[in-house]
């Protein structure tokens, strides 16, 4: 994909990537694709704001040599150094010999160990609210440790109002040809990307990001340009509030809806899901419903931290919770999911042990238990019409405590 300008002198120069199946080795993105966002910034300096991952670098090499010459390059800005940033850090040590690599003093301890960069002579530490003149441009540097990891600063152009954010308000969802967000048609398709990606990668940082925002409150942006997804010059607020708002998910009050996550091994516990949704659908609560054993815990998150209601529908399997959904649970442990409130129902055949195993996840969870349907076997009518009810009497009592 051929660079774009974003405003005079400014470029976007990154690339798309629709073959690598998992993001971080974990996230599915072979669907939906994802962008390595790099900028060139063209003054009396030459600057590149990001590099990226070492995937379709001759396409990167030759978007960047269709502008300018690399030995050109006089400033790389390292807003952070996972190697989706900067993996191609050491080819640029070699093609821009004049380059001096920039970023803060956190990233100057790890440029070394991590990305085995021996050149420290190269390396020149901004320190947060540093100013770098290019000529007409100048940039500020603002350091956003843990969004998302310690050494992640973001960079403002301050001429044409460019925050240049990082991984913060970014997104999955390659950008191919339409790069920016007032020229989609399925704005909310990027909009669920990104709150896929904000609880996949950010969410454990959310107080971070709550900070990262309130020290940047009163920088004028028109432009948000992230490290991945779209770049948002129309209207950037909104990302900013997006993710202002999943943030406070953390430690407030989160959305009246039903994350409803089963397992079945034989079926018996899929009916009684399909009787549970029933009667969920009744109240007119929303809710969402996942195959726990079929579905990348990846999609199944954000229904997770956005809702206040969980119900987990999962059989027992050699005394304990069916492992695909007990998964599940543990991922959400680690994404610190905490204190929603819970019921929940499966079938068992010789022994039970599921609702106890599950009842031991959601202490560690801090999730309130309030409902609980066990079944032996083939649940039977009066089994499915005890479940269908069991789902309206749950989905009711959530409504009665968010109203």
């Amino acid at each position: 994909m051929k660079p774009i300008e974003i405003r005079p002198g400014i470029y976007w120069v990154g690339v798309n990537d629709q073959t690598t199946d998992l993001f971080e080795g974990l996230w599915p993105v072979r669907k939906e694709g994802v962008s390595y966002n790099s900028y060139l910034i063209l003054d009396e300096k030459k600057v590149i704001i990001d590099l990226i991952k070492p995937i379709k670098t001759e396409e990167y090499l030759i978007g960047l040599e269709s502008i300018i010459p690399l030995k050109e390059i006089d400033y790389i800005i390292l807003n952070h150094l996972e190697p989706d940033h900067a993996g191609l850090l050491m080819t640029f040590s070699q093609l821009a010999p004049q380059a001096k690599f920039l970023g803060t003093a956190k990233a100057s301890e790890l440029i070394s160990k991590f990305l085995k960069v021996k050149e420290e002579n190269r390396f020149q530490i901004v320190k947060d609210g540093e100013i770098l003149h290019l000529g007409e441009k100048s940039l500020q540097f603002f350091s956003t440790p843990f969004v998302h990891w310690p050494e992640t600063m973001m960079t403002y152009e301050k001429s044409t109002k460019i925050l240049f954010s990082c991984d913060a308000f970014g997104g999955f969802g390659a950008i191919h040809g339409r790069i920016f967000n007032d020229e989609i048609d399925s704005l909310e398709f990027y909009e669920q990307e990104a709150l896929r990606y904000y609880v996949n990668i950010v969410a454990n940082y959310s107080q971070r990001v709550i900070s990262a925002i309130d020290k940047l409150t009163t920088l004028p942006v028109e432009i948000i340009a992230p490290s991945h997804g779209l770049i948002w010059r129309k209207s950037p607020e909104r990302i900013v509030g997006l993710y202002k708002k999943w943030a406070s998910y953390a430690s407030g009050p989160v959305e009246k809806g039903i994350t409803l996550i089963y397992g079945s091994m034989y079926g018996f516990t899929e009916s009684l899901t399909d009787a549970v949704a029933k009667g969920i659908a009744r109240t007119g609560i929303k809710y969402c419903l996942f195959d726990g054993a079929r579905t990348h815990v990846s999609y199944i998150l954000p229904s997770l931290w956005t809702m206040e209601g969980v119900i987990i529908g999962a059989p027992t399997y050699e005394v304990k919770l069916f492992p695909p959904v007990a998964a599940i649970l543990e991922m959400a442990r680690h994404k610190r999911i905490f204190g929603r409130k819970a019921g929940y129902f499966g079938s068992y055949g010789w022994s039970g042990g599921a609702l106890k195993d599950f009842k031991g996840l959601a202490d560690e969870l801090k999730w309130k238990v309030t409902h609980t349907l066990e079944v032996q076997g083939m649940p039977d009518k009066d089994d499915l019409a005890r479940a269908e009810e069991w789902g309206e009497q749950f989905a009711s009592s959530l409504i009665k405590t968010c109203s």
